[in-house]
């Protein structure tokens, strides 16, 4: 399993929101298999996305995809986002 970590700031979450559950279907169709949603405490535009992918080809392809480009500015993503694909290496106790 790989993970794709992604911050970014967008205009307005509720702009955001629903291109976002829209373009699932591509993002599972591309080897996604979900993951989380999370936003900054102090800043409600700046989000968080853990996702889940397969393999680490399909999450490169799908991140660097002139679609999610689309996407995203469709969407009100402000700025380029940060993007990490990671690993697991183990879990942990407390």
């Amino acid at each position: 399993m790989v993970y794709v970590v992604v911050k970014h700031k967008v205009e307005d979450y509720y702009r955001w929101k629903p291109v976002f559950d829209e373009h699932g279907t591509t993002r599972g169709k591309a080897g996604c298999r979900g993951g989380q949603l999370f936003r900054s405490s102090d800043e409600p535009d700046d989000l968080f996305i853990l996702f889940e992918w397969d393999k680490k080809e399909n999450a490169t392809k799908f991140v660097e995809s002139e679609d999610l480009k689309k996407r995203m500015q469709q969407a009100g993503v402000i700025g380029k986002p940060e993007t990490y694909i990671l690993e697991k290496i183990e879990d942990f106790p407390v």
